[in-house]
């Protein structure tokens, strides 16, 4: 996941609306935070461990002055959560200094740590560090460098980098993690999801292509792309879980898509029920297309602790045990005596939604039917996405009926793969399935899917 945003803006306090861009990407990355800005001449950046709103104070945004800025909100896959982990990094170069953030994953971090010169230290373990380190050992101008680094890194990355004058955005050729371009006055703004354009009153103009650069001057804005003769693979969990519902995906709204995820989900598994009701919050459009398809009621039955998310505190043995409580209470006035569809975005681990279930029957509910708008997720992701290892994740290791049992629900169904392409209105072709088909683009061939049950 991470949330990246990268502002030009000539006029205008560019880490203020870095700042409110990342507000809005919160949802991607919730363990560190950063802000980097250049006023022509100089780079100053603060970055420290935790959320956004308790980072960043009045003071703090007015000593980073400028009209171009790079933010970055993280969620670790690699290197550990540490603040040296932290972005944006700030490297030296012999063209000048730039600040760098990345929202992905490297395939090829340890075969690319292997070509920096012996002289270079690196001081963090993430795979980020190592990306901005081949752009410091590469020759020529700041795009020239970009270009040489497309070709040699494999995996996800999406990245915004600024110099003390100049803003570069680019997207890896597969363009896994998504990155747009947005229009704020005379100046732009580019961000992992369009909701960050609109927070700040920026107007949406495109995707970038994969691999395709940007970058944003005084002198205007100029493209180029980098074609490796690949095929396009957008990771599927941006339309099943990780985009917020308000964000646009190739001008596709994502809660549309969702919708029709769920509309698709009843034609597939429809059930004699009373009512329908989603987990929040990203399985909510499904569940009402899930609802309006079936021609059921839809109604809250959990309502979300929204200040309960990622936190420092553990709660004591005690709370631990009551699980999904800590998150979720019933509304037991619309449970009670009824048969409850529930619709889930997916099913991963397999052990928080046991508990889901076991609340709606102590709640009262007369019988739980689980729908997920997602196939079972059979394989890990070596792109960015924590899903887990095949021994951890359910669907690897059990049928859908042995799940069921497991979960304690009266029936499961999940939405099959074709319907969850069609919902997307993409082409099967365009995006990477790899957690739902264990083929993967651009991942070493040591990563072969397991023959599953």
């Amino acid at each position: 996941m991470c949330g990246i945003t990268g502002v030009f803006t000539p006029g205008h306090d560019a880490a203020r609306l870095a700042f409110f861009a990342l507000y809005a990407l919160q949802h991607r990355g919730q363990e560190s935070a950063g802000i980097a800005a250049g006023d022509g001449g100089t780079i100053r950046s603060h970055k420290e461990m935790g959320l956004i709103g308790a980072i960043f104070d009045e003071e703090i945004l007015a000593e980073l002055g400028g009209h171009i800025a790079v933010g970055h909100t993280r969620y670790s896959t690699t290197g550990s959560s540490i603040v040296v982990n932290a972005q944006p990094l700030l490297e030296r170069t012999d063209v000048g200094d730039f600040a760098f953030a990345h929202n992905g994953n490297l395939t090829n971090t340890d075969e690319l740590r292997e070509t920096l010169s012996p002289s270079t230290t690196l001081q963090a373990s993430s795979d980020s560090e190592v990306m901005a380190k081949l752009l410091v050992e590469a020759d020529g101008s700041m795009f020239d460098r970009i270009k040489d680094v497309l070709h040699r890194a494999r995996g996800a990355y999406s990245i915004v980098l600024c110099t003390a004058d100049e803003l570069y955005a680019f997207r890896d050729p597969w363009g896994v993690r998504p990155l747009c371009l947005g229009r704020y006055g005379n100046g732009w703004v580019v961000a992992s999801e369009s909701c960050a354009l609109s927070t700040i009153g920026a107007t949406y103009e495109r995707e970038l292509e994969p691999g395709e650069i940007l970058r944003i001057s005084n002198s205007g804005i100029e493209s180029a792309r980098v074609n490796i003769g690949e095929p396009p693979a957008l990771c599927m969990f941006e339309y099943i879980y990780f985009a917020r519902p308000d964000s646009q995906l190739s001008s596709e709204s994502i809660y549309m898509a969702r919708y029709r995820m769920g509309r698709q989900l009843a034609k597939e598994h429809p059930v004699e029920a009373d009512v329908v009701m989603a987990i929040p919050d990203s399985a909510v459009p499904g569940g009402i297309g899930y609802a309006d398809e079936a021609d059921l009621p839809y109604i809250e039955g959990l309502i979300k602790n929204r200040y309960i998310g990622r936190t420092f505190i553990s709660p004591d043995q005690r709370m631990r045990s009551r699980g999904v409580q800590l998150k979720f209470n019933p509304l037991v006035e619309n449970l009670s005596g009824r048969r409850i569809v529930v619709v889930d975005d997916s099913i991963v681990r397999g052990t928080t939604t046991p508990r889901i279930v076991q609340l709606l029957r102590d709640a009262g509910a007369k019988e739980v039917h689980v729908r997920v708008t997602s196939p079972p997720i059979k394989h890990p992701c070596y792109l960015g996405v924590d899903l887990a290892t095949y021994d951890e994740l359910i669907a690897a290791n059990f049928t859908v009926d042995q799940i069921r049992e497991k979960i304690g629900a009266d029936s499961l169904g999940y939405l099959s793969l074709e319907g969850l392409v069609e919902a997307t209105g993409r082409d099967a072709n365009e995006m990477c399935l790899g957690c739902l088909t264990g083929v993967y683009p651009n991942v070493p061939a040591a990563h072969k899917p397991r023959v599953l049950v």
